[in-house]
């Protein structure tokens, strides 16, 4: 797809013409360098005659070709929608603001309007960006923005209605009489979930990383299709030979990457781990913060590493709600997967397009609880075994295979803790083998230029 007009957030964006931002003061690129604000509803209904509702964003006149469009509402348009913001109609609040359910008059068509709360953390730059970004990306597994609605000082957007609310509602807190998911949907939404990542890494130029992966904010279309939403922290990647970029830390406590947490040192690999953290969510059906559990179990992270060294208690990572209903194996693959993501060393967790190759094999494998035995049984096809090697192998390294195996059809049977921690921390041995070969080479160059250097100083002796 095409790049993006040039911006960043490390500060607060204005949409009103006669405030200037920090950041064009000190010359630096802003969400765009000529978007000096969006187009109201109060333009739309003044430009009707000249021809509808969908208007183009201004882009920077020496930016790329890329048209930024976007439905344009009035706020009486979105009143009318939401019977005028009527308690039965509201869905849930984050840091946007207040989310309702409504029904467009113009189409009939049900949506989700999300209301900025001009006290709340998110401003007016995070509206831009928001708006921007889903303006350019487009993906089955991310979110569709209708449109949005910026007239005076109220901040609206409007997107498709996910009907089946967030992973969190599934997940968390549920009431007696909801059905929790079943392992195979658990693995079809991390699954899909990826793949949206995957998209905003490897698809988007230049790449977008997400910055604020949670399960709040993974919404559930038909199916328990994952649509990740909420892009108001999204962030441009690093480009050319940048490793990372730099900004004010922002997200979620619980989810975020320690190293992005430290230094504000942003990398696809801080959004590898807050899927990490999801994932652990999923398998185990906790939160990544619970204040309510005992001490040394109220960070998911936290506590869930230690029992990874021992496949003997694997079975306590998965969630109770599933009263043993899934694949020995399939927990034991996820667990690794998992793992993988959570790393302390960005550089060691597997890149978000090894992790879909390793998630699509797991989502593919219907578990059965009447089966026999394991009860694992391959949906996908048996033939395919390209697919199958790819799923075994996730690159840990920019651009090549970091050599680990993963075994996806392992035996359960191999269950020592010492077999564990081979297969779990096999980065770690690497690393080390690595550095013992590379002090090796060192030691052995050393000799030899003092083996050299002696010869020479005794030929001139």
């Amino acid at each position: 797809m095409g790049c993006f007009p040039c911006f960043d957030s490390r500060e607060e964006e204005t949409l009103n013409p006669e405030k200037e931002s920090d950041d064009r003061k000190q010359g630096q690129p802003t969400v765009s360098n000529n978007i000096s604000r969006l187009p109201s509803g109060r333009d739309r209904l003044r430009s009707r005659s000249n021809g509808g509702s969908k208007r183009e964003l201004p882009i920077p006149k020496d930016g790329p070709g890329v048209n930024i469009a976007a439905q344009i509402f009035t706020f009486r348009e979105l009143a009318a929608a939401t019977k005028n913001f009527r308690p039965e109609c509201f869905l849930g609040e984050g840091g946007f603001g207040r989310v309702y359910k409504g029904q467009l008059e113009s189409t009939g068509q049900v949506v989700a309007v999300k209301q900025l709360d001009r006290n709340g953390l998110q401003g007016n730059r995070e509206f831009l960006v928001e708006v921007l970004m889903l303006s350019l990306l487009h993906h089955p597994n991310l979110v569709n923005l209708i449109g949005y609605c910026a007239d005076g000082d109220q901040r609206l957007l409007v997107y498709e209605f996910m009907p089946l609310g967030s992973l969190e509602d599934h997940l968390h807190d549920l009431p007696p009489d909801k059905e929790p998911l079943d392992w195979n949907t658990r693995m079809k939404i991390a699954a899909g979930a990826a793949k949206g990542l995957e998209y905003l890494h490897d698809k988007a130029n230049p790449p977008v990383i997400y910055r604020d992966f949670k399960s709040s904010n993974i919404l559930l279309d038909e199916g328990f299709h994952p649509k990740l939403s909420d892009f108001g922290l999204a962030k441009l990647g690093p480009v050319g030979d940048k490793s990372h970029v730099s900004t004010r830390v922002m997200g979620t406590y619980g989810y975020c990457a320690p190293e992005y947490a430290m230094t504000g040192q942003l990398t696809v690999k801080s959004d590898v781990y807050s899927f990490g953290v999801v994932f652990l969510e999923l398998i185990t059906g906790r939160k990544a913060i619970d204040s309510t559990r005992p001490h040394g179990e109220q960070n998911l992270v936290t506590w869930a590493r230690p029992l990874f060294n021992d496949r003997r208690k694997f079975s306590k990572l998965a969630d109770p709600l599933l009263q043993g209903r899934y694949p020995m194996r399939g927990l034991y693959q996820a667990l690794a997967v998992a793992s993988m993501c959570i790393q302390e060393q960005a550089a060691t967790r597997p890149l978000i397009g090894d992790v879909v190759t390793a998630l699509s094999y797991l989502a593919n494998q219907a578990y059965d609880p009447n089966a026999a035995a394991h009860g694992y049984r391959g949906g996908a096809d048996k033939d395919d075994r390209r697919n199958r090697d790819a799923a075994r192998i996730l690159k840990n390294e920019e651009g090549a295979g970091s050599g680990r195996r993963w075994d996806l059809e392992g035996s359960e049977k191999e269950d020592s803790p010492r077999e564990t921690a081979r297969v779990l921390n096999r980065d770690l041995e690497r690393e080390r083998a690595v550095a013992e070969a590379k002090m090796w080479g060192e030691n052995w160059r050393e000799k030899r230029r003092q083996s050299a250097q002696g010869s020479f100083d005794g030929t001139n002796g």
